[in-house]
């Protein structure tokens, strides 16, 4: 926020405002007796997305005209627009602040919302005293708020208790504001499935409310056909239960969780479905019942890989593995983060920076998973491991901020910004995901990789959102695997 100095008043010439308010370390106020009608101040900011998206969450104003482009564009603004009393803080933050400052007291304000403000709009907020009442030591103050057009979006007119001893206090910096809006980023992993046909997938055993919402709103989002398997009657429960409709939606009906298993996986190797849904069953039942499909095996282990979006991290984060192996050998790990980079790829990440986690940065023979990683990066250095650059041992902190390899002085192309976390087993890195989910309020999903299908593999605490980003996840993989074998296919015709 700009301050700038106060046009020129009526009386004496005017005191002069501080030019120089990012770098003041002070606030000092203007008293009642220094104050003169016609006098004035003002103050510049310009309004952002993150503006009006802070306002909402501070004052619970979710109106779609403010934070909903679609909608917006439909309405009379043909566009978002800030909220009015956005404009009213702004005059509040020159009272409290600048003129007459700390000790100034606000009695009342009325308010005229003439133009509306835009995202990007600068805003002029001038205030200016027009009377003076020396028995109760009151003022008013004509307010005008103008966009960077000089056209007056808002004006009223403010009754203020200015304070009478002169003060002269520390600027106090208020708390920065992390805005992250899961919804958002699920909009936009959406629209990188939006250009492709729905994929028929296999919904295994979703006989509860959550894994049928999760499918059902997949499909709904154009993403998969779903295809679901299990008992009849329990689906057709949780359908009547969560308010869904299943008609026209293809059910094959079995007894019980171990025979859904089975006929998905069998339905997976003969090419009837390209998707696997995990339901509710446990995740070995499913995976047993692929591993016995030798059309669905790829000489690779199966892992899988959390996406993460997190509000404190610039980019999306995977993180493997957390849900299947339990203690990975070496060839199992490199297995692992093989799955990971080409599953990165297939996000668009043309060469992954993968770093391999522990508890120090330094190859420490005390600590098994040091020596991991450092065989690791030097099959990675072999080929053996390939498209990526790897970087290990790196600790959570020198994986992920710039800050804490600059302390450390560590040199690495992939410190501080890794796309990949490579977790010494499934203990810690459950741990991990489990943490950037609940204390750094990361929204997540997740897949299987290793199989010729993908598989989509949700927790029963997943909310809706999280099933739908992990069928996003298996359909943009399900639609590489078909790129793929057309481009082999053309190779050897």
């Amino acid at each position: 926020m700009q301050n700038c100095t106060g046009a020129p008043g009526a009386g004496r010439p005017e005191k002069p405002m501080n030019t120089q308010a990012p770098a003041m370390e002070w606030m000092e106020n203007v008293t009642y007796d220094e104050l003169e009608v016609g006098q004035s101040a003002r103050l510049l900011r310009t309004v952002t997305l993150e503006d009006i998206q802070a306002f909402a969450a501070v004052s619970g104003d979710i109106n779609p005209a403010h934070l909903n482009a679609e909608y917006a564009d439909a309405t009379m603004f043909h566009g978002v627009i800030a909220h009015g009393m956005l404009g009213a803080a702004l005059i509040s933050a020159l009272f409290g602040t600048q003129f007459p400052g700390p000790g100034t007291i606000y009695l009342g304000q009325e308010l005229k919302f003439t133009k509306p403000v835009r995202i990007g709009d600068t805003l002029t907020v001038v205030a200016t005293v027009t009377e003076k009442d020396d028995e109760k030591k009151r003022v008013k103050m004509d307010c005008l708020v103008t966009n960077q057009k000089g056209e007056v979006v808002l004006k009223g007119e403010a009754k203020l208790m200015p304070p009478t001893q002169k003060v002269k206090v520390p600027t106090v910096h208020a708390p920065q504001i992390q805005l992250f809006d899961p919804e958002a980023r699920l909009k936009d992993l959406l629209a990188r499935a939006e250009p492709l046909p729905a994929v028929r997938c296999a919904v295994v055993h979703p006989c509860d409310e959550g894994s049928l919402s999760g499918a059902m709103d997949a499909a709904r989002h154009g993403l998969i056909v779903p295809v679901l398997i299990g008992p009849e009657g329990r689906i057709r429960r949780a359908a009547e239960h969560a308010g869904i409709n299943l008609d026209g939606v293809e059910i094959h009906a079995v007894e019980h969780s171990h025979a859904a298993a089975e006929l998905a996986a069998s339905m997976a190797a003969s090419q009837q479905v390209e998707i696997l849904m995990k339901g509710s069953l446990h995740t070995d039942e499913l995976l047993k019942a692929v591993l016995a499909q030798p059309a669905l095996r790829t000489g690779r282990r199966l892992s899988h890989v959390f996406r993460f979006d997190v509000p404190l991290y610039s980019k999306p984060l995977l993180i493997t593995d957390a849900a299947i192996n339990i203690r990975p050998t070496l060839q199992e790990k490199a297995d692992i983060i093989q799955n990971a980079i080409d599953f990165a790829r297939v996000l668009g990440t043309a060469v992954p920076k993968v770093a391999i986690l522990s508890a120090v940065e330094t190859v420490t023979p005390s600590i098994p998973s040091t020596l991991d990683a450092a065989a690791l990066c030097k099959m990675a250095d072999r080929g053996q491991i390939t498209a990526a650059q790897l970087d290990g041992p790196l600790a959570f902190d020198n994986a992920i901020s710039m800050d804490a390899v600059r302390i450390k002085g560590i040199a690495s192309e992939v410190a501080g910004q890794a796309d990949i976390l490579a977790v010494p087993d499934l203990e810690s890195g459950n741990m991990v995901a489990k943490q950037l989910e609940y204390l750094a309020g990361a929204s997540g999903s997740g897949l299987v990789l290793g199989a010729r299908v993908p598989i989509a593999l949700t927790s029963r605490a997943d909310g809706p959102q999280a099933r739908v980003a992990s069928c996003v996840l298996a359909v943009l993989s399900a639609h590489d695997r078909r790129q793929q074998q057309a481009a082999n296919a053309w190779k050897q015709g």
